[in-house]
């Protein structure tokens, strides 16, 4: 569970800028982003793939 302390007089957005940041720190939003939708095994694998041949091509 993700917490951020909030101080007296510190705005809400303050609060809210700060926990957004910590939950892309964590990876929250990209696992949720990932579990959104039911990916079958053979596609994860060739996203896998392409995104391995893409990172060894810039290398």
């Amino acid at each position: 569970m993700t917490l951020v302390k909030v101080r007296i007089g510190d705005s809400i957005d303050k609060a809210l800028r700060a926990l957004k940041k910590r939950l892309d720190k964590e990876g929250v939003m990209k696992s949720v982003k990932a579990h959104r939708f039911y990916v079958k095994p053979s596609v994860k694998k060739r996203a896998k793939a392409k995104a391995a041949l893409k990172y060894k091509r810039v290398r």
